[in-house]
């Protein structure tokens, strides 16, 4: 009895499978089934192709699943235009890996929610900003490494404390710096949470709501909305003879249009059927990152003078189906890399989660973004585009020997904590734009540790400084330098650069530590009340009238590790204070410095100070 019972079981779920999930069609014209062929795309005669791949069906949201009812996306807001800045004869300079920006950090608080510890890195901070990297002759290399000294008390415990900055210089002139030709497959998210507006949490509907006011320009309008919009102005950027391939991922992955040349695609109708995609399911990353990576692996021999392999992903960063943890994600990233494809992840939303991708993008030519909307995903285009593809200097690592110096922190890549008393280590450098002499995010800060002298303040002290490091090709270089780090008093800074890096530190240090405590006592609902959605054993996505056997008409729902929930912004009176004093020292550095874009720090820290 029990057998058979099970044989129905298998039975009635192989149906709800068949029924639910989206069919694949058969492949079009263009290109085989994995994208690969001969990457042409092209019918004879010369006709552009359209060879779109992906058909979804709606069914499975009319019983209340994860996505919105309704027809396919539309909108009323103009296409965005896209107008690349002249270059100019300056060099272009360096940037590290990992964190491109802290958008997530500052439209949670900006929408009253509690970031979380990842949201804020120091190379997402630097690349806010430009820095005077301390460069003295000319660079004539791919790589010039410059160094600068600080000494200088810090603002709260008045400690004395010594900084090294390393200045990341290139000797490639931006009017002769062009990428290669580019063969790009975009993973797209296309799950249920992309649905949910920008500025909410997508679980707060399920119990813990919290109601914002929307931005004018963003009110009425999704993650998955405006990541279609973004991925049709990415396809503006696109050369002739680049390649574009797209895949899409909810519950499985599915082939959209496989990887072809751009010249021989319609792509005004690719960017038709890209308007038209719609969220449903769950969120299963795994799947949709092994079949992007299969579609360019028959690339991985690409002759890297000529071409680079990039995958860009975007996704709110909350998988919930199949392995999850950053070891699985990260084993595919990091095998990828090792053959030359690497990766960009674009987070979408105030619920994208840092943590996950912040561990990924310590990998080998991965970097990543985050967007809150069309105007941000454009800026990314617009400044960032062939830079962001185009890594150029990997393994880079310095080596410290001193006598009376030791690393005791790096700031500013996201390797920091694979630092040693004498070893730093940085996976990647991707070009960077200079203006008047500075680089964005162009430093990476070293605090030493004074290990001799009376007091801690050590006498004249000869730091001896290895560089060494490989290209694109695996071409290895080196350099070293002698650096003195003569006895000064505090506060000394060798350079603007150095001054404008040590604050910013400081600043993402106190808010990190305050974000740590502040996160530690927010204790998250272990479930949630809500509409039966999935079947976890199996993937299976089931509405309440297509289960079998029958569910009840509530079921709940545990949170996995990366899907949040909101917990309102909130500052303790000890750390409320301490922001209002470290507020004091952050305007009169920022006076000194000179530089009124920091404002939009002192901003944030007046708020968490209120």
């Amino acid at each position: 009895m029990k057998k058979f019972l099970s044989l129905c079981l298998s039975i009635a779920v192989l149906a709800v499978f068949s029924a639910c999930a989206p069919v694949q069609p058969p492949v079009g014209p263009g290109g085989s089934v994995n994208g690969s062929g001969n990457g042409q795309g092209q019918q004879a005669g010369g006709e552009k192709v359209d060879d779109w791949q992906y058909e979804a069906s709606r069914e499975m949201l009319d019983g209340g699943g994860y996505g919105r009812t309704g027809g396919a996306l539309k909108s009323t807001m103009p296409m965005m235009a896209m107008e690349a800045a002249p270059p100019s004869g300056a060099n272009l300079g360096f940037a590290v890996g990992g964190a491109k920006d802290v958008n997530n950090f500052r439209e949670n608080i900006a929408n009253g929610f509690l970031p979380i510890p990842t949201d804020i890195t120091h190379e997402g901070l630097f690349y806010n900003y430009y820095f005077d990297t301390g460069i003295q002759e000319e660079c004539t290399k791919l790589f010039c490494p410059s160094y600068s000294t600080a000494v200088s008390k810090d603002p709260l415990s008045g400690e004395t404390e010594y900084y090294l900055s390393v200045g990341l210089n290139s000797g490639i002139k931006e009017s002769d710096f062009q990428r290669k030709k580019l063969n790009l497959v975009v993973v797209m998210d296309i799950s249920g949470s992309m649905g949910s507006p920008f500025d909410k949490y997508y679980y707060d509907r399920f119990g813990n709501r919290v109601d914002v006011d929307f931005s004018e320009e963003e009110e009425g309008k999704t993650k998955m909305e405006i990541a279609n919009r973004s991925v049709v102005a990415l396809l503006d950027q696109l050369e002739e003879d680049d390649r574009f391939g797209l895949v899409l991922f909810d519950d499985d992955a599915y082939l959209a249009k496989p990887l072809s040349r751009v010249g021989n695609t319609d792509m005004k109708k690719i960017k038709d059927h890209i308007m038209e995609i719609f969220e449903q399911g769950g969120t299963y990353m795994e799947a949709g990152m092994e079949k992007g990576s299969a579609i360019l692996s028959e690339l991985a021999d690409a002759d890297p003078q000529q071409y680079e392999n990039r995958i860009i992903f975007i996704t709110d960063a909350m998988p919930n189906i199949g392995d999850t943890s950053e070891e699985g994600l990260g084993g595919m990233l990091r095998e990828n890399a090792e053959n030359r494809l690497y990766t960009t992840m674009v987070g979408v939303g105030v619920d994208f989660n840092t943590e996950l991708v912040e561990a990924l993008t310590k990998i080998r030519g991965a970097n990543y973004y985050s967007v809150h909307s069309e105007k941000d995903f454009k800026k990314v285009l617009d400044e960032d585009f062939d830079f962001m593809v185009t890594p150029l200097v990997f393994d880079l690592k310095l080596q410290l020997e001193a006598d009376g110096f030791e690393i005791e922190k790096v700031y500013g890549s996201p390797e920091a904590d694979e630092a040693t008393g004498e070893i730093m280590k940085v996976n990647t450098l991707f070009p960077s734009k200079t203006e008047g002499g500075e680089t964005r995010g162009g430093v990476v800060i070293l605090k030493l540790n004074p290990t001799s002298g009376a007091a801690g303040e050590p006498a004249n002290s000869q730091l001896k400084l290895k560089v060494s490091y490989e290209d694109r090709n695996g071409k290895q270089d080196s350099s070293e330098a002698q650096i003195l780090f003569a006895e000064k008093d505090a506060d000394y800074y060798e350079n603007s650069g150095i001054r404008k890096a040590v604050l910013l530190v400081r600043y993402a240090n106190l808010v990190k530590g305050w974000l740590i405590d502040a996160n530690r006592f927010q204790k998250r609902p272990p479930e949630v009340p809500c509409p039966p959605i999935i079947i976890y054993e199996t993937g299976i996505r089931c509405p309440e009238m297509r289960c079998f056997p029958p569910m009840p008409p509530q079921c709940p729902i545990v949170l996995g590790e990366w899907e949040r929930q909101s917990n309102p912004l909130s500052v303790d009176s000890h750390y409320r204070g301490v922001m209002a004093d470290f507020a004091e020292y952050f305007r009169s550095e920022m006076a000194e410095i000179g530089d009124d874009s920091l404002k939009q720090e002192l901003e944030t820290l007046e708020k968490l100070a209120d």
